[in-house]
């Protein structure tokens, strides 16, 4: 059984796979090493991934567990070509190879809508050179209310959203979602009009909240991340 470990700002989600299949997965804002020491008897866990932005727990995942440390130098199964690799987030990484392994052999756009949006392009023969970044719905809103003088910090509440704000709330509202609805859109009709074969696949906390054409081609994973990990895990394990 592999574990992987997903450390966030916010939260921490912990996932067992057994081979490929995704067995089980919890989250939380943290969890205690009694708590990880439950998964790892009634799993029988035998290795362990993480990616991590919090140093204390990416240190504990290291001195106790001896788990495989996701950074810029761990081998992947796939060929990187990105120019500053270093600086490219764990999460995108993980992203790309998840994409790769489900999407064998075809070309692949990978959007992960989180507190930034990405996207990212894997070309048929696990071929990965780069993509986009862009801010997210919280990012947003935060940007209106922080440099202007007065527009508010507006909360995301539910769907639906009007087209015509008839307040200044609602009309912040209509235009960070549709202009981040329109943005995504723009940006697959783009990557279809160069790859026709183009499978995309959406991601992250916020991915649900659009209903995007073509829909024969669009689908959902929000475990991509976590199977990305877990086949770094066992390409790694297997060299």
């Amino acid at each position: 059984m592999n574990l992987v470990l997903d450390i966030g700002n916010t939260l921490m989600k912990v996932a067992v796979f057994n081979g490929d299949e995704l067995i089980d997965m919890v989250q939380q804002p943290a969890f205690s090493e009694n708590e990880l020491d439950a998964i790892f008897t009634k799993h029988q866990i035998q290795q362990g991934i993480f990616s991590s932005v919090r140093d204390e727990e990416a240190t504990k995942m290291l001195t106790k567990y001896n788990f495989l440390a996701l950074s810029a130098d761990t081998p992947l199964p796939l060929a990187n070509h990105y120019k500053t690799p270093e600086t490219l987030g764990k999460d995108r990484v993980a992203g790309i190879v998840g994409a790769s392994r489900v999407y064998r052999n075809e070309n692949v756009l990978v959007i992960d809508m989180g507190t930034c949006v990405t996207y990212d392009l894997v070309r048929a023969g696990k071929a990965y050179f780069g993509g986009a970044i862009s801010p997210g719905f919280e990012m947003r809103f935060k940007a209106l209310n922080t440099f202007t003088g007065k527009l508010p910090k507006v909360n995301f509440k539910q769907l639906p959203v009007e087209m015509i704000g008839d307040s200044t709330e609602n009309s912040i509202l209509s235009g960070v979602y549709y202009g981040l609805k329109n943005e995504v859109q723009g940006v697959i009709n783009q990557y279809l009009s160069q790859y026709n074969d183009l499978k995309v696949v959406l991601t992250g906390g916020d991915f649900e909240l659009f209903d995007l054409e073509p829909k024969n081609r669009i689908f959902a994973d929000q475990f991509l991340v976590l199977k990305g990990l877990n086949e770094i895990l066992n390409y790694n394990a297997d060299q």
